[in-house]
């Protein structure tokens, strides 16, 4: 138990604490500042890392926000299982690992399928270009937002 309020705790520290040298360059910035960043706007980092027209911006706009209501299922999901995994500590299980790792894959099974569902969606209404510059940003992001979730998780014993 100690150690799900621990890792709680770091993850409400992480989602609440401001950015350091918010005036460094993008390239000296640490994965944590990176994170606070993420979660204090993440819609103004993809806008000022499009590059959209006004008449882009009205299509992709609408698709950004669906598609982020949408991830928020299956993340919300990953996040659930590893505090469960965390939770359990050393009283896991292997029919309780079994379960937890087939419910992360399964989460990351759908969030593929929406990924390439609004990537589609995408096309319709972005240059090709475009569309696959947004899966980078949204890439980079998710790797940023893994990174720091997978140091507060300790391996399965």
């Amino acid at each position: 138990m100690r150690a799900l309020f621990l890792a709680l705790g770091c993850a409400l520290a992480l989602m609440s604490s401001p950015v350091q040298a918010q005036d460094k360059p993008d390239a000296e910035r640490t994965s944590a500042e990176w994170l606070a960043l993420i979660q204090a706007d993440k819609k103004a980092i993809v806008g000022r890392s499009m590059d959209l027209t006004p008449e882009e911006s009205a299509k992709f706009w609408p698709l950004y926000d669906g598609f982020q209501r949408e991830l928020a299922v299956p993340q919300n999901t990953v996040t659930r299982v590893l505090l469960d995994y965390i939770a359990a500590g050393q009283t896991l299980t292997d029919a309780n690992a079994k379960r937890l790792i087939e419910q992360m894959h399964s989460a990351e099974k759908e969030e593929l399928r929406l990924r390439e569902k609004h990537f589609r969606q995408l096309l319709r209404v972005l240059p090709a270009r475009k569309a696959a510059r947004y899966v980078q940003i949204e890439n980079k992001i998710q790797a940023v937002v893994r990174y720091e979730s997978a140091k507060a998780v300790p391996l399965a014993r």
